[in-house]
């Protein structure tokens, strides 16, 4: 039976491993050793501090002669800076690295939060400024209240401009934002009952959702600052109001919204709407049922909808939607560690197929790679690590553009039945994934061509993470224990330690081999080896999994 029990044991190696790659962007050795033996809601707790951004703003290198640097706290208008398809990719930039140098579940969480209130950072968000906002606020509530977000993100300038919300008046009703937030971002369709009735609303809910986002508009110059988040806002044109009562279908009771005509009382109109939209049962289902897919797994029977998703849609409505409490009781439960039935056919752990994002972190991580500090070096981090190599080149060849989905929907692994994670795996996206590790460890760009400014060390890699480096078979053992969700048998062992020891060569070859490395420090050997090793661990299947 699926069961939301707390787990009974603490951690092993196994189930730290699953909770730290399922809710972070930063996997280490060292982070693992301190998760393993104490309990899953202790590790969970651990995890849930709103820390502050190791970097506050990004920075824009560019022109070199006259750099635009922190432009975002600029006083001039965001449109009235260019290269602004450079400056929303530095953005991500800035997020990212942000999310790899905390251990926390607040990036993770705000990754989640852009799945569900999807915007396209080049397809309509506006000026980079904007969509720096944006990633603001749903950091903001990352660890917060998905409902008062539901709120927020209406008077989000980025969002205003994505869905043509600031084109939206009364006299010209412009329904797009109201149908996504409807379909997408909140409630979701349900099962099409008849013409216009999609179970959960219809269509005359979309056209009085429209009515209550009437005259809400993007603010140019971020002169208005939400009290609440301190985060640059839009504002309401009470002339393009619609100042009507909004009649809705019986799907929300047939509840009548009061027309307002000022300020304060449509902030009120809006407030009443979203409180209506998230006051049905299915509302905290559809956003339990994305958490679930998001961190456990993407497909599941109706035991789990039965006995996992509804309580947690419970707990959500309970906590007035503060999503750590369902968090918590989540990644601390029996059925995230496969701890609650002996079917080995269904395991959650190692269930999901690594987006790009989570292989590039985890990569970084785990082998501490270093590229350069955009604190002190953002040229080399920004433009020619981050632009030039991940962002235009490893991301995009891997399938994933990150923070610019191709629609609304979001990224197909989170949405499109059948394949949903399985859709990170293509014949057009395999390149990509399989030389990131080579040019990670070339120090070049593979894929195309160019130095990017990074490094994995693998010999540094082994001789400081590595407690049994001279056999090679506990060597290997020991990565395989590191960087696979389960262990890996005999054969596998024997697969990956060819490439430290040669067909026929006694094991004591490369024993000999490691140690007059340490004695001379000559690592030119020890180095192609470990090269071709870590290569072959990384694109292996196993690890593509977590």
């Amino acid at each position: 039976m699926a069961s939301l029990n707390p787990l009974g044991s603490n951690l092993d190696l196994r189930k730290a491993k699953h909770l730290l790659r399922r809710a972070t962007f930063n996997f280490t050795k060292e982070q693992l050793d301190l998760f393993i033996g104490i309990s899953a809601i202790e590790a969970v707790n651990g995890l849930t501090d709103n820390l502050d951004n190791n970097l506050d703003q990004p920075f824009d290198p560019l022109p070199i002669a006259n750099p635009d640097g922190f432009w975002t706290s600029s006083n001039d208008l965001p449109n009235s800076f260019s290269g602004q398809g450079r400056k929303r990719g530095i953005v991500s930039g800035w997020w990212l690295y942000n999310a790899m140098q905390q251990v926390s579940l607040k990036h993770k969480l705000s990754f989640f939060l852009h799945t569900s209130f999807t915007v396209g950072k080049d397809s309509g968000v506006g000026a980079a400024t904007y969509f720096f906002d944006h990633l603001n606020l749903l950091d903001f509530y990352a660890l917060g209240n998905i409902k008062t977000l539901a709120k927020k993100i209406t008077l989000d300038n980025g969002m205003l401009d994505y869905l043509d919300n600031t084109q939206n008046n009364k006299n010209n009703p412009n329904e797009n934002y109201a149908r996504e937030y409807l379909e997408l971002f909140t409630i979701l369709k349900g099962k099409q009952i008849g013409d216009g009735n999609y179970t959960n609303y219809t269509e005359i809910d979309i056209q009085q959702a429209a009515k209550v986002f009437s005259g809400f508009k993007k603010r140019n110059d971020r002169s208005d600052i939400d009290p609440d988040t301190s985060i640059p806002m839009g504002y309401i044109n009470i002339s393009q109001h619609d100042t009507n009562d909004k009649v809705f279908s019986d799907s929300f009771g047939n509840q009548v919204i009061t027309g307002k005509n000022n300020e304060t009382e449509i902030f009120e109109e809006l407030d009443n709407f979203v409180e209506m939209v998230f006051s049905q049962p299915e509302t905290a289902k559809a956003f339990c049922r994305k958490l679930y897919r998001y961190f456990v797994k993407s497909e599941w029977t109706e035991e789990i909808e039965t006995d996992i998703i509804t309580p947690l849609a419970l707990i959500l409505i309970d906590n007035n939607y503060e999503i750590l409490p369902v968090i918590t009781t989540l990644l601390s439960s029996e059925h995230f560690y496969d701890a609650d039935d002996s079917d080995a056919t269904d395991n959650i752990i190692g269930s999901i197929i690594k987006s790009p994002l989570q292989l590039y972190s985890e990569i970084c991580s785990v082998f501490n790679v270093t590229y350069p500090d955009p604190n002190t070096d953002p040229l080399r981090y920004y433009s020619n690590f981050f632009l030039n190599f991940i962002h235009n080149t490893y991301f995009k060849a891997a399938g994933m553009e990150l923070h610019n989905p191709d629609s609304v929907a979001g990224y197909p692994a989170y949405y499109q039945e059948p394949g949903f994670d399985r859709n990170w795996f293509s014949s057009n996206t395999l390149i990509g994934r399989y030389k990131l590790i080579e040019s990670l460890i070339e120090g070049k760009n593979t894929i195309t061509n160019g130095n990017i400014y990074a490094q994995l060390d693998t010999v540094t890699f082994v001789k400081n993470k590595i407690d049994n480096a001279s056999d090679p078979n506990l060597l290997v053992n020991e990565i395989a224990d590191l960087l696979y969700p389960e262990s890996i048998d005999t054969d596998r062992v024997n697969y990956f330690k060819s490439f430290l020891v040669d067909d026929g060569f006694p094991d004591y070859y490369w024993s000999g081999t490691w140690s007059q490395y340490l004695n001379d420090g000559d690592d030119t050997t020890v180095r192609t080896r470990l090269d071709a090793l870590i290569i072959a661990m990384v694109n292996a299947a196993e690890f593509q999994l977590m």
